[in-house]
């Protein structure tokens, strides 16, 4: 049977081989890590309300039951598209078809002393990282008695008024002023300051302009500073650089502004388009290359004259998309080009406070944070997981407490 191998066991890549689970090939599912990540919830981790294990499931597991599916736990270094073969760090891989589902990354826009000192979050070791940098500075805090080295501490910056930017600065707002401020009664919790810094003039560009003003009214009763037209130069690790020349004191820098292809795509002798992402045809096929397909946030494709977003519900529609049209290709059908069909976007800013725009229904307040609730709790994957997120978010809802406040060592 022909091999199909698919890179990175993403949305894009756990969906293409799912599909194509009664298709007539062989399933090869290739990642350096042995699971699949529900990334939409991962500032959850970082904001102690959820454990790792709670948000992912082996990949193994998940497709356990697929007779022509294997998995291999490997990192691809480069692909030879004349000889059909990818070079891994357990030596090559042929393929029939090959699926290039390698996610993103961390977009730091060339700040350099950012990479450095700054937290992004991408992945579970980051969550993790922000996670045990958090409950440090509060204990650091008990420590030190100077005031403004206290202030330094308590004073946490977010980088990033879209959905991850606005979801994090809430979830750390209540984190620290409904749980922490019973874990450290001696602080004085007007030394917290919580700033969501944004360059442009809007949060959640995605959403209607009555939403936007819903979130940002939500985040400052939430006590979270929203800042537009502030750009961040530099960080040394204890202060931020704003491009206006103002300076803040902090020992925490979250960034959540921007997200970029894997670097991946750069080994791969492709023409890159924006964010180092690959143009691919309508199929989702690269050109001169029919038998690759490129999908998710590796891609990039304009639809209406705009690029199609680095979001989870592309990537999922391409996985379909693509697996279909390996199957087509098998029987000698003409491929069907992609279309995305966009679903709506959904933020959550915390307990009873979510914004909704879902297949034309604008919703703010509670009914749209019940939305978000029900929709995460059906997208994600085993019923274990379900079970125990639900477990702790009502834990959370009715006795203000997280359950995974603890503060780590590598």
């Amino acid at each position: 049977m022909p091999t199909v191998v698919i890179v990175g066991a993403g949305f894009g890549g756990l969906r293409a081989a799912r599909a194509l689970r009664r298709a007539p090939v062989q399933v090869v599912l290739l990642d350096r890590n042995n699971y699949h990540l529900f990334q939409p919830l991962l500032y959850q981790v970082a904001t102690a309300g959820l454990e790792p294990e709670e948000i992912a499931k082996p990949t193994r597991s998940i497709l356990r039951g697929q007779k022509n599916f294997d998995f291999r736990l490997v990192a691809v270094t480069r692909v030879d598209f004349a000889a059909k073969r990818l070079e891994t760090s357990a030596g090559p891989i042929a393929y029939d078809y090959l699926v290039l589902a390698p996610g993103g990354e961390t977009n730091f826009f060339g700040l350099d002393s950012m990479q450095r000192h700054g937290l992004g979050l991408k992945d579970i070791p980051d969550a993790i990282t922000i996670r045990n940098h958090v409950l440090t500075c509060f204990e650091q805090a008990m420590l030190d008695l100077d005031a403004e080295q206290r202030r330094t501490l308590l004073t946490f910056i977010v980088v990033g008024g879209g959905p991850t930017g606005v979801e994090m600065a809430g979830a750390l707002s209540e984190l620290i002023r409904l749980v922490l401020v019973k874990d450290y009664p001696r602080l004085n919790i007007k030394d917290v300051r919580i700033l969501l810094l944004e360059a442009t003039d809007r949060l959640l560009p995605a959403l209607p302009e009555r939403l936007r003003e819903a979130a940002g009214k939500t985040l400052w009763r939430k006590y979270v500073e929203v800042r537009f037209g502030a750009t961040v130069a530099d960080y040394d690790g204890r202060q931020a650089r704003l491009k206006s020349g103002e300076v803040i004191p902090a020992r925490t820098v979250i960034w959540a502004a921007g997200v970029r292809a894997a670097p991946l795509n750069a080994t791969l002798g492709l023409p890159t388009a924006r964010q180092g992402r690959i143009p691919v045809e309508p199929t989702l096929q690269v050109a001169g290359h029919p038998e690759v397909f490129i999908i998710g946030d590796a891609a990039y494709r304009e639809q209406e004259g705009e690029p199609l977003p680095m979001v989870a519900p592309v990537a999922i529609q391409m996985g379909h998309s693509v697996a279909s049209n390996i199957k087509r290709h098998l029987r000698g059908r003409p491929l069907e080009a992609f279309r995305y069909r966009d679903q709506g976007t959904l933020a959550t800013i915390g307990r009873n406070a979510a914004v909704a725009n879902v297949y034309g229904l604008k919703l703010s307040g509670f009914p749209a944070w019940v939305m978000w609730l029900v929709i995460h709790i059906i997208q994600l994957i085993g019923f274990r997981n379900k079970l125990f997120v639900l477990i702790n978010w009502a834990w959370d809802y009715f006795f203000y407490e997280r359950a995974a406040r603890l503060i780590t060592r590598d």
